[in-house]
């Protein structure tokens, strides 16, 4: 009890300084003479409307290697492989109500035949896969006859710092709508499971099994991230949750509504990460590690031992920051990198090529929900 009431005097001071401030948006009422408390309600009631759960059904096959043997199944008269029908609940965000677009997780309907849109107020609606991308674990729906929508703006995760506050809106546990809160506990988290291309946001806002497609909402009322994995020992919440930054489900998102899949890019690099020793005390950046021959990169006059500072403007942390932008940049683009060789600044302009898909490398972990 202790330690709930000390962190709700924590919140109640954050808002507190939030409101003193920032008093735009009047989604925290101010703290007057006889006036309101703290709450985060109207904010709540402004962005909940946007999250819906996802009930699927599908047919799965049975990953048994009994059902392999040609012994096994001739004498129990099996099937090379089995299905077995599955259902099951997720989460996922309205971010266009006019056309019915919903972001979600690729796990959430992977291998389904039938998907069911359920809205805050009890409305249900059959909507179909536009497309998915396994190694973002991104999928795209589409709500058939949207009418009486309501979407989520598109934030900017870029902008994140540790220490943001966040709230997380989903359907743990298929309880129904529910909403959490905590703050941005690490950024640009990596090799955490098996998806080719990760940049979770880390926080600590309460996110279960159920919670996957749903929402991690900015202060500001924008959408930041796709809840999609949690760490945890015994399959519950331990305040480690993990979100798909939404500038990373963005760029899906667009490729697959304007070609149904998304196409890989590649400009012919290695990349590592900085090493403060190594770098002059340097820790945010990509370091190039080499150079493919006749690549886009050499044409464009990168070199081994560049670091790699900006994308597109955008600032550069981690080599895995990195080969996110340049992988899911449309092929043919031209991405503009700034960088440092040898302490002088450039700037060049590399022209996207295509790729395969990645391999991955990343060895799976049985602590990590989805």
């Amino acid at each position: 009890m202790k330690t709930i009431a000390m962190r709700s005097f924590s919140l109640a001071l954050l808002v507190l300084i939030l409101t003193a401030s920032h008093p735009a948006a009047g989604q925290i009422p101010d703290l007057k003479p006889g006036g309101s408390v703290p709450t985060l309600a109207p904010l709540v009631r402004q962005v909940t409307p946007a999250v819906v759960n996802i009930s699927v059904h599908g047919r799965v096959r049975e990953d048994n290697p009994l059902y392999r043997d040609p012994l096994f199944r001739e004498f129990f008269d099996v099937p090379r492989q089995i299905e077995k029908e599955v259902s099951a609940t997720g989460s996922g965000v309205i971010v266009d109500a006019r056309s019915g677009y919903v972001l979600t997780n690729n796990h959430v309907v992977e291998g389904t035949s039938a998907l069911q849109i359920t809205t805050k107020d009890g409305r249900q609606f059959s909507a179909k896969v536009v497309g998915r991308d396994s190694p973002t674990d991104v999928a795209v729906l589409q709500i058939q006859n949207p009418t009486g929508l309501k979407a989520l703006p598109l934030g900017d995760s870029d902008a994140l710092e540790v220490g943001d506050f966040v709230l997380a809106i989903g359907n743990p546990f298929g309880l129904g709508q529910t909403v959490t809160s905590g703050l941005v506990s690490a950024l640009g988290r990596t090799g955490l499971g098996k998806q080719g291309y990760e940049d979770f946001i880390q926080t600590d806002a309460a996110i279960n099994p159920g919670n996957s497609g749903g929402a991690l909402v900015s202060l500001q009322g924008e959408l930041v991230g796709i809840n999609s994995a949690i760490i945890s020992p015994a399959g519950g919440n331990v305040g480690i949750g993990f979100a798909i930054p939404v500038n990373m489900a963005r760029k899906v998102m667009e490729q697959i509504i304007a070609t149904g899949r998304v196409e890989r890019g590649r400009i012919g690099i290695s990349l590592k990460d900085l090493h403060p020793s190594v770098n002059k005390g340097r820790t945010e950046g990509a370091l190039i590690a080499e150079v493919a021959a006749d690549s886009p990169a050499e044409k464009a006059g990168l070199h081994k031992g560049d670091i790699v500072t900006t994308a597109e403007g955008r600032p550069i942390r981690t080599a895995a920051q990195l080969r996110n932008t340049i992988g899911l940049a449309r092929v043919g683009d031209e991405v503009k990198l700034a960088l440092l060789r040898n302490g002088t600044p450039l700037t060049v302009l590399v022209r996207v090529a295509p790729a395969t898909e990645p391999r991955n490398a990343n060895a799976g972990s049985n602590r990590l929900v989805r």
